[in-house]
């Protein structure tokens, strides 16, 4: 563990500045959670007042205190902090929980305040949890430095890491009402000084924590989070609950690819990039970390049923495939075995039903059968309230079976009075209990999607060395536009040129008796598209026309496109057409690249075309990419999909869109000055015959959208 980060979860000894006597203010509920929290440590009170507080000496002055020290807890008005620090700082000590609230929260001079406590604790060279937090809880040191109200967590092996402190009050709560243990909790309040990503690595250092929890309003430095977590996660899993997806995104971007490519998007690829699971719900997250912290592994998709009724074990099957799961094939010699001890009308099919009058014993017996099927890689146990022996006493005989089993088994405990007893065993034995198969199964995903991520390590990005880099920032430097704007299309067409990245010639023509002469060079038909800035979709503007046969239409198409553009933009710089000859069919798909301002660039894949942003059928990823990250995005869409080959149409040419994917993502990655690069479409020609970009934009960062990685090389 960093030395730094050692005070905050094995300190030796802990002042409370702003310890009190006044069972009514929050000073008192941290100096009684600290001593009653069993903490073994020395604990120091801190108050100009002096006196004794539960049996200790309160000291006038930090100064005063004796050694040991160095975790600093302050609970006093805000405007005192920067100077308790000063104070911290020549006692010695070098890391602080502030859990006092006034500062960014509440305004203006809340944030000058805090940036004042950012530069004391920096030049003291003091590490500094909050402000505005609720604390740190240990259970198994263990150490309460919150105002939580008792009693805390009891101990476990999920750490919770938390923006908002009320969420931690509520999820202790929620623990010791479950049943349900925690390892350590973090509020981190304002983070003025550590962050999320900085508390990753220590927290997953603890060796009672099994499975990290994180509840998230934002990400401050993106890359550098995919990185952190990246590490940890493949030591230990990482649950994160990302709120505010109904909160306004990015500003509204030109293209297709900006337009979609919204804030949640970017967090869900880089969450995917580091390993980190994402939930959708409270729910959910604990769900999946009681399962991910009690279970073993299954070495693959198929469930085996086990209930003893007919109507909740159809709502199981729906719901394991529902998660992508598969219902195992049980194989004759479990079947047999089962029929030897099983009621005539049981069923022996999977989902088994055992029937209501299931014994005690008959369940551990068919459970022991179910886990030594070879077929069967996970066990779903439903459990309503029996009619005839107590559910806890049918949990108590499928506890010592679950103990033995190298496979997961999560059980649906259905019910709520009849049932408590028995979850309440179910958890002292580590065994995960669900209120309903669905989030059983969901849960049983989720291991699945652990073995999975740890049985195939991380790819390298694909890099290329036949790029021609200093090309691009040759045409970047010569760009005249304003930032904002697109590149004239020419422009974009020899920066794909420059990555390799096959592209159908445009040449503008600014009349129409330079449209027929083009168009006689480069051999008819052609195609007509308006050239303007201010004109990124063409087609909005009746600013296209396609295969045109011969010079009159040629002129005609000219006309036409100048006169309906000028009409629907009036405003805009329109520079005349571009004309492109007319390429053999293919599929068209669409690929992309947005800079986010968190996470860096962003590649899109999808279905192509004008429909882009209704069909919505795309999938996102961090760039660079690897051929694992291009090869998922093709898998992810129907549009890549339906390159294998679909109905009427012949398998296109697949490896082609990965070796663009990955080309267009090293591109997006090496010029961070580019705010947006689409390809629309990309046409994909039948099985090694290549792929096409026939139009592509690209549109530089402004002053608002500051570059987030470094230049290239």
């Amino acid at each position: 563990m960093d030395p730094s980060f050692i005070p905050f979860f094995r300190p030796r000894g802990v002042v409370l500045v702003g310890a009190s006597h006044d069972p009514g203010k929050l000073g008192y509920g941290v100096a009684a959670n600290l001593v009653q929290s069993g903490y073994q440590g020395a604990i120091h009170f801190v108050n100009p007042k002096g006196g004794r507080l539960f049996d200790r000496p309160v000291h006038a002055d930090l100064s005063l205190v004796p050694d040991p020290v160095d975790l600093a807890v302050l609970i006093i008005p805000a405007p005192t902090v920067p100077e308790a620090l000063r104070a911290c700082g020549r006692r010695g000590v070098r890391a602080a929980i502030v859990l006092s609230g006034g500062f960014r929260e509440v305004g203006p001079e809340g944030t000058a305040l805090e940036a004042e406590c950012r530069r004391a604790a920096r030049e003291l060279g003091i590490r500094l949890l909050g402000p505005n937090c609720v604390g740190i809880i240990d259970t198994h040191l263990p150490l309460d430095t919150t105002f939580l109200p008792p009693p805390s967590p009891a101990p476990g092996d999920v750490a919770f890491i938390s923006h908002s402190g009320a969420i931690c009050a509520a999820v202790t709560d929620w623990a010791t009402g479950q049943g349900f243990g925690l390892s350590l909790l973090v509020s981190l309040g304002n983070q003025a000084d550590l962050t999320e990503t900085d508390m990753l690595a220590p927290v997953a250092e603890d060796a009672h924590t099994r499975v990290l929890t994180l509840y998230l309003e934002g990400i401050g430095d993106g890359r550098r989070f995919v990185e952190e977590a990246g590490a940890v996660a493949r030591r230990k899993p990482i649950i994160a609950l990302k709120v505010g997806r109904s909160a306004g995104g990015r500003r509204a971007a030109a293209s297709h690819t900006g337009a979609l490519a919204g804030q949640e998007v970017a967090y869900d690829a880089a969450f995917h990039r580091a390993g980190v699971i994402r939930a959708e719900t409270s729910e959910e997250m604990f769900d999946w970390s009681r399962a991910l912290a009690w279970c073993p592994l299954p070495a693959g998709p198929d469930v085996a049923v086990l209930t003893n009724a007919g109507g909740p074990g159809v709502i199981a099957a729906d719901a394991v495939e529902r998660y992508g799961l598969r219902l195992a094939e049980l194989q004759e010699g479990t079947r047999t075995a089962l029929r030897e001890f099983l009621p005539p009308v049981a069923s022996v099919r999977n989902p088994v039903d055992i029937l209501a009058s299931a014994s005690p014993v008959q369940y551990a017996r068919s459970l022991h059968l179910l886990l030594a099927d070879p077929g069967v890689h996970s066990v779903l146990v439903i459990l309503p309230p029996p009619p005839r022996d107590p559910a806890e006493v049918v949990a108590a005989s499928l506890i010592p079976v679950i103990r033995g089993a190298a496979k997961p088994v999560v059980v649906a405990l259905m019910g709520e009075n009849l049932i408590r007893a028995a979850g309440e065993r179910l958890r002292a034995a580590r065994v995960p209990d669900y209120r309903c198969p669905e989030r059983a199964a969901s849960a049983l995903a989720i291991l699945l999607r652990r073995a999975e991520m740890l049985a195939h390590p991380a790819a390298p990005v694909v890099t290329f060395e036949d790029v021609r880099r200093a090309e691009v920032r040759r045409l970047l430097a010569d760009h005249r536009g304003g930032t904002g704007e697109f590149l004239e299309q020419s422009t974009a067409g020899r920066m794909l040129a420059a990555y390799r990245i096959p592209y159908a010639a445009v040449e503008l023509a600014r009349t129409a008796d330079e449209a027929v002469e083009v168009a006689r060079r480069v051999g008819f038909p052609v195609a007509l598209k308006v050239a303007s800035p201010q004109i990124p979709h063409k087609s909005d503007a009746g600013g296209i026309a396609l295969n045109l046969p011969d010079a009159a239409a040629v002129a005609e198409g000219f006309a036409r496109i100048m006169q309906t553009a000028r009409t629907a933009f009036p405003g805009a710089n329109i520079l005349g057409v571009h004309v492109q000859r007319m390429l053999p069919p293919g599929q068209e798909v669409i690929v992309g690249a947005v800079a986010d301002p968190q996470f860096g660039p962003l590649v899109m894949f999808g279905s192509g075309g004008v429909e882009v942003e209704g069909l919505r059928d795309v999938a996102f990823a961090l760039a660079p990419l690897s051929r694992d990250d291009a090869e998922r995005l093709l898998t992810s869409t129907w549009a890549g999909r339906r390159l294998s080959g679909y109905r009427h149409l012949p398998p296109a040419d697949r490896d082609a869109v990965l070796d663009v994917l990955l080309r267009l993502a090293q591109l997006a990655a090496d010029f961070p000055e580019i705010a947006e690069i689409e390809i629309n479409p990309l046409r994909v020609f039948p099985a090694a015959r290549g792929a096409v970009a026939v139009d592509a934009r690209v549109r530089l960062q402004t002053g608002e959208e500051p570059a987030v990685l470094g230049k290239a090389g």
